[in-house]
């Protein structure tokens, strides 16, 4: 018996002329993705995707896993291929489904035939899986409307496939599909949250991390190190630049109020961002700000930090608040990460009485005060590049 993996398309199938940009991406990101479990055919038809096994020696498990966290599938499948007619398929399913049935008592069979040449219709095909199944699996019932097993029948152009229902994929569309933008990763539970919601969107992501040493440990550019792997997991690879604001943040707090320092150090967080976005061909920067979460992150501290920008900034989180964030960081396993005892360089010299509502002539009296552009110039020539990858 031959098992292969379906993969069922989402929003990609809605695009019009451009749509077989979206599949070729798409399709890209699976062979990648495959070329670490061994030796398998990725191809496309009837808006499916179809990966099969070539020797049997491929990992379909691994492969299974994989493809369930590539964006632009909304269902992937682990299916049992059989010949295009009755007797293969009732003997497909009685060999292949009952292990996967162990347990369940209640379950229902649907047919899809997409070859309409099929001569048997969909219900007499569902009925006589189930009388199968029935048969096949001791104390199984059939369940219309509360099942805990969906079993499918699907009827194709070239062969028929028999399996025990679809893992939900990660939704959204192809990674890279839509540009490439610049993510402020901090060690914090939101940005990492934000990367991945705009990665969803089909953004391609590099990041940006700002470290003040000796104030910020290596630790805490471990810990962000680590949540760019987990983040890989959804985007393959993620290049991480490591920019110093030492100077910037004692320049800051030799010379300025100290009550816009958090403010216009996020300025500079802003300037350097799109600096190095320029230089990595980003169209975009990414920021987990969420609206009123903290002092910076008031609307008109949020005004005042992003004034002057040339590109467009994405704040993904900005409607959600804390309960959703920390969901969106467990399901996608950066939670415990983000809240390791690390500091970043937006909790060191933290002030007491941060403004909240900035005016904007103040705030940029208050930046008058430092060489912003030289301050800008010499952070940007302690950059570092770290490449992680997908494990």
């Amino acid at each position: 018996m031959k098992e292969i993996i379906l993969c069922k398309l989402g929003e990609t199938i809605l695009k019009g002329a451009n749509r077989s940009n979206f599949e070729s991406i798409l399709l890209r990101s699976l062979r990648r993705r495959a070329e670490t479990c061994g030796r398998f055919r990725v191809y496309m038809l009837q808006s499916t995707v179809y990966i099969e096994p070539q020797d049997e020696t491929c990992d379909l498990t691994r492969m299974h896993e994989l493809a369930c966290r590539v964006f632009g599938l909304v269902g992937v499948v682990r299916a049992a291929e059989c010949e295009k007619n009755m007797e293969a398929i009732l003997a497909c399913a009685r060999d292949y489904l009952p292990p996967l049935m162990a347990g369940v008592r209640r379950f229902r069979v649907d047919a899809k035939r997409s070859d309409k040449s099929f001569p048997v219709p969909s219900p007499e095909i569902a009925a006589r899986v189930g009388g199968v199944i029935l048969a096949s699996v001791p104390g199984c019932r059939v369940d219309l409307h509360d099942p805990e097993a969906e079993i499918r029948v699907e009827v194709r152009d070239r062969c028929a496939y028999v399996h025990a229902g679809q893992t939900p994929g990660a939704g959204g569309l192809p990674y890279g599909s839509s540009g490439r933008g610049m993510l402020l990763l901090s060690g914090g539970i939101d940005s990492p949250v934000a990367g991945y919601l705009m990665a969803k969107r089909g953004l391609a992501l590099d990041a940006v991390y700002f470290e003040t040493p000796p104030y910020t440990s290596q630790q805490a550019r471990e810990k962000v190190l680590t949540l760019a792997d987990k983040l890989c997991v959804y985007t393959g690879r993620l290049r991480v630049h490591v920019i110093s604001l030492t100077e910037i943040q004692e320049t800051l707090m030799r010379d300025c109020d100290e009550d816009y320092f958090t403010l216009l150090l996020r300025r500079f967080m802003m300037r350097l961002a799109q600096a190095c976005a320029r230089e990595q061909g980003c169209e975009a920067l990414v920021t987990g700000e969420s609206l009123g979460q903290v002092a910076s992150q008031t609307l008109a501290s949020m005004a005042v930090t992003g004034a002057g920008l040339e590109m467009p900034l994405f704040r993904p989180c900005v409607g959600l608040d804390k309960s959703e964030i920390i969901a969106y960081a467990r399901r996608i396993d950066t939670f415990e990460t983000s809240i390791l005892p690390y500091e970043d360089c937006c909790t060191v010299f933290t002030p007491r009485h941060p403004h909240t509502k900035p005016r904007p002539d103040a705030f940029e009296a208050e930046l008058a005060k430092v060489d912003f552009d030289g301050l800008c110039e010499r952070a940007l020539a302690t950059r570092e590049t770290v490449e992680r990858r997908m494990k």
